[in-house]
Order: C-alpha cells, then sequence, then structure tokens
C-alpha cells in the first residue's frame, strides 16, 4: 500500500503565489514519483462547496473562501484542517502562522510536521496585535507538532531555544538553476545585459529597499537599478519614501511573475541587492545564486549562510554605497562573485537535494508510526 501525506500550509498548486507554494509544488510531484499518494489542500476565492480533482497525480482539495487577504488566510487554514481531521496518512504543514488550529491535530492523534519558516513575528511591517499573534502561533507549533523544520542553521538554533534540538531537521529552500534566459525580454524595460542591477523584494522596511535604493542614487552611475514590486505610492507612506529617493537611474518597473522575464532580469544583471534582514533561506535570494546572480546583501547571519563568503555584505547605507563605488568598475571580483554563486547553490540548494531530504525524513515518520495509514 502507498504512503499517504497531506500537505497544509499553503495557498495551493499548481503554484502562482510564493516561495512556499514554489515548494509544495515541487515537493507534491517528488513525492509522488516517490510511490507516495499525496494531497495538497489549496485556497480557492469565492463560496460554495469544498471540491477536489487531480494535477498531475495529485490529490487537490479545494475549498473556496469568500474573504481575501489574512483573514481570508485563517478562514481557509481553519477549514482546510477541520476537513483533513477525516484524512488519513502523515500531515506536513508548511507555516505555523495559524497553528492554534493544528491542536485539534495532536489531540486527534494525527502526526504533523511542520516547516516553521522564518521569525515571522519581528518583521517591522507587523502591529503589536499580529506579532502577538505570530508569537503565540509559533509557540503552540513548536508544541503541537510531532516534528519540526527549520530552513536555516540560524532558524533551527532559535528553534531549539522552544524544544529539543532533536525535534528539529534542518532542510533549506530550493531553487531552479539558470543557465541560459531571453535576452529580448528585457527590451521592453529597456534594459541591456550588463548594464543594469535588480531588486526583487516585498517592499517593506525590513527588506532595506530605501537605504539600497537611496546608496545607489548618491550620485550618477551610469548604470541602472532596476526595483520590482508592488509600489502603491498613494496609499502606503514606505512606498512613497522609496520611490521619492530614487534618482532618474532607478526603475520601478512593478512586480513581474513572468518567470521569462524574472530570468532574464537576473541571469544578465550586473549584481543582485538582497536587503532582507529577517528570515531564514529567502526563496529568492536561492533562486539569485542559481542564476548566478553576483550578490550584495545586507549583513546578517540568515544571508550569510545562505550566500557564503563569495557575496559582498552591507551593513548600513553607507557601506552599500561604497560597495557600488568599488564594484560597478571591477569586472574581475564581479566574474568571481558569479562563481561563487553558482558554487554555493550547486553545493547547497538544488531541488534533487532538497526534495531528497524532504523524502527521507518523512519516510522516517512514516515507518515510526508504523506505516498503518
Amino acid at each position: 500500500m502507498k504512503r499517504k501525506i497531506n500537505i497544509l500550509g499553503t495557498r495551493g498548486i499548481p503554484a502562482r503565489h510564493g516561495g512556499f507554494e514554489t515548494f509544495a509544488e515541487k515537493l507534491a510531484c517528488f513525492l509522488v514519483q516517490n510511490e507516495w499518494c499525496v494531497t495538497v489542500y489549496c485556497q480557492e476565492e469565492g463560496d460554495g462547496a469544498i471540491w477536489e480533482d487531480q494535477w498531475l497525480g495529485i490529490r487537490c482539495i479545494h475549498i473556496p473562501v469568500s474573504r481575501d487577504g489574512a483573514l481570508g488566510t485563517i478562514i481557509f487554514d481553519w477549514k482546510a484542517t477541520v476537513h483533513a481531521l477525516s484524512a488519513e496518512g502523515l500531515f506536513l504543514t508548511l507555516g505555523y502562522n495559524t497553528a492554534i488550529f493544528n491542536l485539534l491535530q495532536r489531540l486527534k492523534g494525527q502526526v504533523n510536521v511542520i516547516n516553521m519558516d522564518g521569525i515571522e513575528w519581528r518583521r517591522d511591517k507587523w502591529g503589536i496585535v499580529a506579532k502577538t499573534w505570530f508569537w503565540l502561533n509559533e509557540r503552540i507549533g513548536c508544541w503541537v507538532g510531532n516534528h519540526l523544520v527549520a530552513d536555516h542553521p540560524n532558524i533551527k538554533a532559535h528553534l531549539a531555544t522552544r524544544v529539543s534540538e532533536q525535534k528539529i531537521t534542518m532542510i533549506p529552500y530550493g531553487g531552479e538553476a539558470v543557465m541560459q534566459a531571453d535576452v529580448t525580454a528585457l527590451a521592453s524595460h529597456g534594459l541591456e545585459p550588463g548594464d543594469f542591477s535588480v531588486i526583487i523584494a516585498r517592499p517593506e522596511p525590513e527588506n532595506s529597499l530605501i537605504e539600497m535604493v537611496r546608496a545607489f542614487s548618491q550620485k550618477p552611475r551610469f548604470h541602472k537599478l532596476v526595483v520590482l514590486g508592488h509600489f502603491q505610492p498613494d496609499r502606503n507612506e514606505y512606498h512613497r519614501q522609496v520611490m521619492q529617493a530614487a534618482g532618474h537611474e532607478v526603475v520601478f518597473p512593478g512586480a513581474i511573475y513572468d518567470a521569462r522575464v524574472v530570468n532574464a532580469l537576473r541571469l544578465y544583471s550586473r549584481f543582485y541587492l538582497h536587503g532582507h534582514r529577517v528570515g531564514g533561506t529567502n526563496p529568492s535570494l536561492v533562486e539569485a545564486l542559481g542564476a548566478g546572480c553576483a550578490v550584495i546583501a545586507h549583513d546578517n547571519q540568515f544571508n550569510r549562510w545562505v550566500a557564503g563568503d563569495g557575496a559582498a555584505y552591507f551593513a548600513n547605507e553607507v557601506e552599500c554605497g561604497l560597495l557600488f563605488d568599488r564594484l560597478l568598475a571591477d569586472e574581475t571580483a564581479t566574474a568571481g562573485m558569479r562563481a561563487a554563486s553558482r558554487g554555493r547553490f550547486e553545493g547547497h540548494f538544488t531541488w534533487p537535494q532538497i526534495l531528497t531530504e524532504y523524502d527521507a525524513l518523512l519516510s522516517d515518520w512514516h515507518s515510526k508510526v508504523g506505516g498503518h495509514f
């Protein structure tokens, strides 16, 4: 009899949103190929009854939710958890943001492995109520999960202050190697290979966008900085400040989800800038390594472990500006940084490595509970 697993905590597959959805798609397909029966819970817009279908051999449970935003996600997680109480098999929950609902699974005796994601309650964008909610759910997730996955050594160390280290396995996020891309995808944005650098991030304070934009805009660079993201300067004060800080060489093309364009922006950029200050193994940084980007990153324990010694790091706006001054004209240094990124990626972050580690962990837990599902 095939092993059974149910994946909770994402908006579902095929991936159309963020890193967890991409991971859920990759993992589900990999497990199906390795003789698992896989069920993924998927959030849908609107009202109506729960329905299911198959996608690439994966059973998809679709749960309509009429609300959007954070409230809609909470409602979806509740409905998915309640529905899953009647399911058989092992459970993998991606994220702890509604771990309080997983108490029901623990009470029923279901075995749940929880990927604990990043330290969400430290993010500047949240108010006191949201931070309290995330802090409590992190604590609950540590308790109710039969086993925890950390995507970064420092996340594992953080979780080990809550539970025994033996309860935690560190498996990072994965990515695809990008060896070629359609250079014509740059033309619509007025870009030429090597004549621009790129930032791909949500425009939020903890991602250091204003510091990087100001550092770049201190003087003429004869180079462009492309800042991807959904900016709403009429509605968001931080967005407005970032755009006001930008010089004429900074380009804001909006949020771009077309993989053909994003791959070209990474592969043909001079530098990939990563200002994230909070989190574990960031998917966008891993994808930059996979494209062989020369990385300039905020100097913190999370980024240093992911990008390694081949990246350049800044602690503040002044240091970021000095890196632009020094590196924009240094082709030898840039080539070395690119080679280091590819080496780091191949050694730690390819999908076959990551998915094999997950398969091994889940298989181990399946055997521990007797394989009776």
